[in-house]
């Protein structure tokens, strides 16, 4: 009878039936001080190992919030350091495509020259011969077909929920990972400061591109020599 009272006196205090019976029972049936002792130990134990288990996910938190920003800035410092190997790798393109351009116009010269020798280079003194119709000049084997162009780099002009684009010179063998951070890094920052992840479609017919789209080369995804992508906010999983 005594334990039963002392049970329904814990019931009677708001503690669960269950608790009640478990704390009586742990405690040998000393009593309701000896029961209740135990559950607010328990109580406490639990509150204590949450904070615990808060405090270790908060450190946790900030210290990917610190990764994340070295990674970024990382990200940040290769970017343009790419893009000034970019610049100097066009410019030296450039520059060797100018001095061919001028090598094919000397040699050029130097066959009209040679021709012209050859034609008017007989004796002065013989008998003009009449005019005769111009027959079809040879080819030179400088006017030969143009070969099919092989695009080494791309345009590709990304539009912004905002209605803003951005615009940037890729190589052909990027992967498309690379025009998703050019967009992260250099889009507008957003109200809140915090930056959601993009989705980036094509523009047609429309696609979404995936996860791994991302790994394969622009020139595979078929966005050689030029594209526009749009870009939609990605939803969190």
């Amino acid at each position: 009878m005594a334990e039963l009272t002392a049970l329904e006196s814990l019931i009677e205090m708001g503690f669960p039936r269950g608790r009640a019976e478990k704390a009586l029972a742990l405690t040998g049936n000393q009593g309701i001080e000896a029961a209740m002792d135990w559950m607010l130990e328990l109580v406490a134990q639990k509150q204590r190992e949450r904070e615990e288990r808060e405090e270790r996910e908060a450190l946790e938190r900030e210290r990917q919030r610190r990764k994340q920003g070295q990674e970024l800035s990382a990200a940040r410092q290769r970017l343009q350091e790419d893009e000034m190997r970019r610049a100097a790798e066009e410019r030296r393109r450039e520059k060797a495509e100018e001095l061919a351009a001028r090598q094919r116009v000397r040699e050029k010269i130097e066959r009209d020259k040679a021709e012209r020798a050859k034609k008017y280079g007989g004796n002065v003194g013989s008998r003009p011969s009449p005019p005769t119709e111009p027959g079809p000049v040879p080819s030179s084997p400088s006017q030969e077909p143009p070969s099919k162009r092989e695009y080494d780099q791309c345009r590709i002009q990304v539009r912004l929920p905002d209605g803003t684009s951005l615009t940037q010179t890729f190589r052909a063998r990027e992967q498309l990972a690379a025009v998703r951070l050019y967009v992260e890094l250099h889009r507008g920052e957003e109200p809140g400061g915090d930056q959601d992840p993009v989705q980036l479609l094509s523009g047609f017919p429309r696609r979404a591109f995936s996860e791994a789209d991302m790994e394969r080369p622009l020139q595979e995804l078929g966005l050689v020599p030029s594209a526009v992508l749009i870009v939609a906010k990605k939803c969190p999983s």
